[in-house]
């Protein structure tokens, strides 16, 4: 944790709130819920940055956040799941369905809905806090959208919330043990949508485990209505992530798909041990480290991160006890604690070679299976209601990991 140093007070200096960097789906959020509140927020976010993400969302964040059906631009209706072998294992959604979303127009519209509430919003780049004579945070940070042309700005903050991404700066200089986070590489290329064929459906989302693409990870074609989003992820920093993608274009036909544009970014393993600094900052997002393991999903998580973080830092500022800034991370691990725990261990076992990644696949051929997967993704939790079919479950899974079951 870096030590941030003291300056004479700034007279004259604007001063707000809560000062949210980062205006991705969390920071947004945090803005949108603080802004409702009757706070003074600033909402500072760079230019052009757009995150590789698959772009699934479901339908409790849909009802949750109130998102308008205009910015679906697919509605997934089934998962397909490759193995090593090829072996293909369809998972129908049923009467449901997985909205998918550009990352590009949703993040802009929470933004903008933010704003919209109140937000100030601006753009700029953090570069970092110090600490007024009084104790109030000084945030530093470069307004404009190129740094080396942007004009260095100073404001003061009665709180922060740091939802700057995976390698947060807000995170770096404030909570103690950020910068031992823990994340995968990720890259997608964005590319026109072909017409529907045997190896592209755009009502399907399609998942690659398969270690030739990723060793530690999945790949994955997903449909965005008139473009698709084709992409994978690892640990290895010295994997090609570029050449798994033409490899899998390639294999698939769409190679020959106009690319519109390439974006890659780490995204987080795990959530931080700790969200705050005891004093006046509180993380949210991938800077708190809360995309799901295994499936990666991280934009409900996000959202939800982002509101929680909001309602602890409205609560401090109610009250001035630091210890509001903690309720965030309790929240959302009382919530969503054991399915991280869950698919934490799914991804450090079945992901570990080809062989588990067969059976994983294997696996998912099994009704029970499908159901209660996308009951949990559909509703965010582990479903209990049916403990006769998760006890078949267990013992279909045990018979996995002791190599009983066919593949």
């Amino acid at each position: 944790m870096n030590a941030m140093s003291k300056a004479p007070i700034q007279a004259g200096v604007e001063e707000f709130d809560v000062v949210v960097v980062g205006g991705g789906p969390s920071g947004a959020t945090a803005a949108h819920v603080l802004a409702e509140k009757g706070r003074k927020v600033l909402l500072l976010d760079r230019a052009g940055r757009i995150k590789p993400c698959g772009g699934a969302i479901p339908p409790r964040l849909i009802k949750d956040f109130g998102i308008p059906d205009e910015l679906l631009v697919a509605r997934a209706n089934s998962a397909r799941m490759i193995a090593p072998s090829n072996v293909v294992v369809d998972m129908p959604v049923g009467n449901g369905f997985v909205g998918m979303v550009d990352r590009d127009v949703f993040d802009e519209y929470l933004r903008n809905r933010a704003a919209d509430a109140g937000a100030d919003r601006r753009t700029g780049t953090f570069d970092r806090i110090e600490r007024d004579t009084d104790g109030t945070a000084i945030v530093h940070y470069f307004a404009g959208r190129e740094r080396d042309k942007s004009v260095p700005m100073v404001v003061r903050a009665r709180s922060i919330i740091g939802a700057d991404g995976a390698r947060s700066g807000v995170a770096r200089q404030t909570v103690k043990n950020a910068s031992k986070m823990r994340y995968v590489f990720a890259y997608h290329e964005i590319v026109r949508a072909p017409a529907a064929s045997e190896t592209f459906d755009p009502g399907r989302c399609d998942v690659f485990y398969q270690g030739h693409m990723s060793p530690d990870f999945y790949s994955w074609i997903f449909p965005h209505g008139d473009t698709v989003s084709i992409g994978t992820g690892t640990m290895n920093k010295g994997w090609s992530l570029r050449g798994a993608i033409g490899t899998l274009r390639t294999a698939t036909g769409l190679d020959k798909a106009e690319t519109i544009r390439r974006e890659g970014a780490p995204i987080p393993l795990k959530p931080l041990k700790r969200w705050d600094n005891g004093r006046d900052v509180v993380l949210a997002g991938d800077a708190a480290g809360v995309v799901a393991p295994a499936s990666g999903e991280g934009i409900y998580y996000a959202m939800e991160g982002g509101r929680l973080a909001a309602v602890a830092a409205d609560g401090f500022l109610a009250t001035g006890n630091p210890k509001h800034l903690a309720s965030a991370r309790k929240a959302f691990m009382k919530d969503h604690g054991t399915v991280f725990l869950v698919l934490g261990i799914m991804q450090y076992f079945w992901y570990a070679n080809d062989k588990r990644r067969e059976r994983f696949v294997s696996i998912c051929k099994d009704k029970d299976v499908q159901e209660m997967t996308w009951e949990s993704y559909m509703h965010k939790k582990i479903t209990r209601k049916k403990p006769v079919a998760q006890f078949r479950i267990f013992l279909k899974d045990t018979a996995h990991l002791l190599g009983f079951a066919r593949t």
